[in-house]
């Protein structure tokens, strides 16, 4: 490459402002510098070809290319010696290669290779959403579609880190800055340009990426236990005469309210069939019985698994493609069939369940009909979640997943309508890229992919919280995809029903209170009422110096502890299951609260708080019943309400390498840590989960 098209290198933050004429190039590059106090780069093509029209009345021509190349590169490298931290250029080099290339078919080789080597910290592609506006070195307004869409791929084409600005040019300036702050933010970490386009691509604010990275590297401060909420001591305890006045109470109001049964339902069902796929790798087929790989192994999940194969109802499908795969079938030894019959269960040719998602899997055999989680939860709509005979069913699913989904809904829906008297209304939302998260190898840095680009993972369930703030009900129920039952629904339901009605008997008394304060009409025996109903009802903690303050600030304080959304949660006897458990947890500030805590929470070095961990009763079966809507019959912002500083660091596995990463706070844990929380022991039956195949053969899962 000649000298004179040489880029003068120097540590300042270089834009490009890049796109067809007449997009506001000019205009941006002025704003910018002027804002950031700095110089900015002209168009020496515009000075070029108007001295050239002036003299002798000619537009451009092909051999006008590389003199104006001279020119810009002139131009940039004097202001690169002046320039304060950043420096803004009109064009540059790309923009007059690919002018060449459209408009004379052909790019001098000098120019081209220049053009290609130049570089800048990022490309601004100036969207044509702005108006045409004519001079004597412009072309004419038709085809700028085209011509933008040339632009655009000579970037791509190029490799160039580029962001596309549109709209009017205060938004234009306003989001530039905003860019450029971000952009200096990452590469002060350490992030290249091409890392940023990334991160900004997805959605996910540099900020976020700072504060995660922090986390990684300095670990997530671990949760400070009070006591384990217990039966009269944080979770409430209802007779049998209570629970269906409750569900009545729920019966009686309803006919005013929109329901809504928020189902989490996107991930696949790898670990339910996890010990399978290890007995397909580890099992060896010439020199051992499944027997003896049992006894080795110690596994008696696959014992207990092929004991109870024919109860599956998945059994009968499996064996009829068996017999169809082997003439013969029938003629095997008992462990040919055996073998093959998880063979094919798991063959990504076959039936591939582990990596199906769990809704679409086979959970239940009934007398005529095979039933999916998707088809019962349409079935416990009926039941509980519907009003006006009309109900409203959300789940959360994977892109890749959504026409398996419906391919359900449509086969089943109508059966399920007609026998239930409900009309339900079933909607998606997936977990959205902006929720990702930045892995870290072990060593804290950033990871990459084979491609070199930043990997980036879900960030957990506790990403759903930005789902539930798209929703627009005024309950919601939520339950986990397979947490269904066979049998009992009308049981189920009762329960149900009656965590709605608490919450609403507490909702009604909660708005009247913040009626009462918005119509100025509280005075102190108000508050002599108010604070027990928070202490009591609400389990919310009230500073021991509350009696002190002044009348004003009494109210302040109870405005903002009752002015959130609100759920009451079924729990159910501690059963030893895995997960997360109800406790009396104390904040950073003081306040004691009522919290769902997993033990990855939990200081485990710590023998005090290993010891109330230790004496949980209950267990959180992911039965919740949510508030979202404010006395005035507005959505709350779900957003305000997540304690922003908890989450989950794991470990994973990714192509062979140990990566870490961070995870959200959880839906139900950090996610929803600042609302009102109640909790309500709830019977066993409420309680379902399918975490291995094996609970297919629970009875709660089984034909009666």
């Amino acid at each position: 490459m000649e000298k004179n098209l040489k880029q003068q290198k120097a540590a300042i933050v270089k834009i490009a402002l890049f796109g067809p004429e007449s997009t506001g190039k000019t205009t941006l590059a002025k704003q910018l510098a002027e804002h950031y106090n700095t110089v900015w780069v002209a168009e020496y093509a515009r000075e070029y070809l108007q001295e050239k029209w002036d003299k002798e009345q000619k537009i451009c021509e092909s051999n006008d290319m590389l003199p104006i190349a001279y020119g810009q590169t002139n131009l940039e490298n004097e202001a690169v010696s002046i320039a304060n931290k950043y420096l803004f250029c009109d064009t540059n080099l790309m923009v007059t290669k690919v002018f060449s290339e459209v408009y004379y078919n052909y790019c001098d080789p000098l120019l081209d290779q220049a053009a290609r080597e130049h570089e800048y910290d990022l490309f601004f592609l100036t969207d044509i959403d702005v108006p045409w506006e004519k001079d004597d070195l412009r072309d004419k307004a038709e085809g700028r579609e085209s011509v933008f869409a040339v632009f655009k791929q000579s970037l791509i084409d190029n490799k160039k880190p580029f962001i596309t600005l549109s709209g009017d040019k205060n938004s234009r300036l306003k989001k530039a800055i905003a860019i450029i702050d971000d952009l200096t933010i990452a590469k002060a970490m350490g992030l290249s340009s091409v890392d940023f386009v990334q991160n900004y691509t997805l959605g996910i604010p540099i900020s976020t990426v700072q504060k995660q990275l922090k986390f990684l590297q300095n670990g997530i401060s671990k949760i400070n236990l009070v006591a384990p909420a217990t039966l009269y001591n944080g979770i409430l305890k209802l007779s049998e005469t209570e629970f269906k006045q409750k569900a009545a109470f729920f019966d009686t109001h309803k006919s005013n309210l929109k329901l809504l049964k928020f189902v989490p339902s996107s991930g696949a069902a790898s670990r339910m069939f996890k010990f399978l796929n290890t007995f397909l790798n580890e099992f060896d087929f010439e020199n051992e019985s499944i027997n003896a790989y049992i006894n080795r192994k110690k596994d008696t999940e696959l014992s207990i698994f092929i004991i109870g194969m024919k109860k599956f109802p998945f059994f009968k499908a499996v064996h009829k493609k068996l017999k169809e795969e082997f003439i013969e079938f029938d003629s095997l030894e008992r462990d040919y069939k055996n073998y093959y019959f998880i063979k094919l269960l798991m063959a990504s040719d076959y039936f591939d369940f582990a990596n199906k998602p769990k809704g679409i899997l086979p959970f239940h055999k009934y007398i005529t009909t095979i039933a999916t989680p998707i088809e019962e939860h349409l079935y416990e709509c009926g039941y509980y979640c519907s009003s006006n005979g009309n109900s409203l069913l959300h789940f959360t699913v994977s892109e890749n997943h959504q026409d398996q989904f419906q391919s359900i809904i449509n086969l089943t829906k109508n059966k399920v309508e007609k026998e239930s008297g409900t009309a339900i209304e079933v909607s998606y939302s997936y977990q959205n890229k902006s929720t990702d998260t930045l892995a870290v190898d072990l060593s804290n840095n950033p990871f990459r992919n084979e491609m070199g680009e930043l990997l980036f993972r879900p960030g957990g369930h506790g990403a759903l919280i930005e789902n539930l703030n798209d929703l627009n009900a005024d309950i919601i129920f939520i339950k986990n995809i397979d947490n269904v039952i066979q049998n009992n629904n009308e049981k189920i339901a009762l329960y149900k029903k009656a965590l709605a009605g608490t919450l609403l008997e507490l909702q009604q008394q909660i708005f009247s209170y913040l009626n009462l304060i918005e119509l100025n009409r509280v005075e102190e025996k108000h508050i002599e009422e108010i604070i027990p109903f928070l202490k009591e009802k609400l389990n919310v903690g009230i500073a021991d110096e509350f009696d002190t303050f002044t009348l004003e600030n009494k109210i302040s304080i109870i405005k903002d502890s009752l002015n959130r959304p609100i759920r009451v949660c079924g729990m159910v006897k501690n059963e030893g299951e895995p997960g997360g458990g109800p406790f009396w947890v104390k904040s950073e500030n003081g306040a004691v609260s009522l919290q769902i805590v997993e033990s990855s929470q939990v200081d485990l070095n710590n023998e005090s708080e290993v010891s109330i961990l230790a004496n949980a009763t209950h267990f959180n079966p992911v039965d919740l019943v949510c508030g979202i809507k404010n006395y005035k019959n507005k959505k709350f912002d779900l957003n305000q309400f997540v304690d922003h500083n908890s989450g989950f660091i794991v470990e994973k596995n990714t192509n062979g390498k140990q990566i870490k990463a961070y995870e959200l706070p959880g839906l139900w844990n950090g996610a929803m840590a600042h609302w009102l929380t109640v909790f309500v022991q709830v019977p066993l039956i409420t309680f379902n989960p399918v975490k291995t195949v094996n609970d297919l053969l629970k009875p709660a899962h089984q034909h009666q």
